[in-house]
């Protein structure tokens, strides 16, 4: 044996056994918080997904693509609403499995769990704004989540709601929520101080400095926080197909594991065209604040 293998064994140093610390507080977690985790299930697979991938699917393949088409007209001009149905129209007719399905239900995925991080992260990074010591505290959790390898977000899912859509929405929802509370934190700090110097002076209240002048100002910086979530999130609900999330990620998963190379590819086109037209479109709604026309005007 290599005597570096043998002093490293025999090393002084005592065991920190952090995965049996971690195991006995999902353990906890399930004795004692059973019913909240059953309520999170029935909230995200009886609630929301099934009535709005219901939703989604009611209307017909080709009037959802022209519905698309139109709001990324509408936000993004013409040229990316053509681009748009065409990369609508192009899912529906790749044909491996049903790729329009296996869309939808990724989009739900991906709507569930921004709409999850974005209720916790943007007011938890205002108050990061408004209080250092609770950016102080937050700030490493954010370090360790953005670091944290994707797959390994695959584990806790998997132990507290099992194989399935719940499992797929919790690890994207906190995997995709840290840009959000940076962004928003971020964006509050870069407010003028002297508009806020001149909303006391008028007599505003806090509230209404920040409801009136300080998240207006910042909503380009929050809405390139939400771009970015959901660019996270739709790739972590990917990825969690390998948990059994319904989507593109299970088209995807088994096309490598078949070494079916059309139907992988496929569905990772698929994906492409999703992020693209959520990316523009995001990027349109943040186009459109106040600020952001002011800031287009002076250029």
């Amino acid at each position: 044996m290599n005597p570096a293998v043998q002093i490293f064994e025999k090393s002084p140093l005592p065991e920190v056994p952090i995965g049996d610390w971690l195991n006995s507080g999902v353990e906890w977690v399930e004795d004692h918080l059973q019913p909240v985790l059953d309520f999170f299930v029935m909230l995200v697979e009886d609630i929301l997904y099934d009535n709005i991938l219901d939703g989604l699917l009611w209307v017909p393949p080709l009037i959802l693509a022209v519905v698309f088409a139109l709001i990324a007209w509408a936000l993004r001009g013409w040229k990316f609403g053509l681009v748009s149905l065409v990369g609508m129209l192009l899912i529906q007719a790749m044909p491996t499995a049903d790729m329009w399905l296996e869309s939808m239900r990724t989009l739900v995925l991906t709507l569930i769990a921004v709409a999850g991080a974005l209720v916790i992260a943007i007011p938890l990074g205002i108050l990061s704004a408004k209080n250092r010591a609770v950016s102080t505290v937050v700030r490493p959790v954010l370090d360790f989540m953005q670091t944290l390898p994707a797959f390994v977000y695959l584990l806790p899912a998997l132990f507290f709601f099992g194989i399935g859509t719940t499992a797929g929405v919790a690890c994207s929802f906190i995997f995709c929520a840290p840009p959000a509370v940076r962004l928003t934190e971020l964006g509050i700090r870069q407010v003028d101080p002297e508009m806020v110097e001149a909303g006391h002076a008028f007599g505003a209240t806090p509230r209404s400095i920040l409801g009136r002048i300080q998240i207006p100002l910042a909503m380009p910086t929050i809405m390139a926080g939400i771009n970015q979530v959901i660019m996270l999130a739709l790739a972590m609900v990917v990825i969690a197909g390998l948990v059994g999330a319904q989507g593109l990620g299970t088209v995807v998963i088994e096309g490598i594991n078949r070494l079916q190379l059309p139907k992988g590819f496929e569905g990772g086109l698929a994906v492409v065209i999703l992020a693209i037209y959520l990316d523009r479109v995001t990027a349109g709604l943040g186009d459109r604040s106040a600020a952001a026309r002011v800031s287009n005007l002076a250029v």
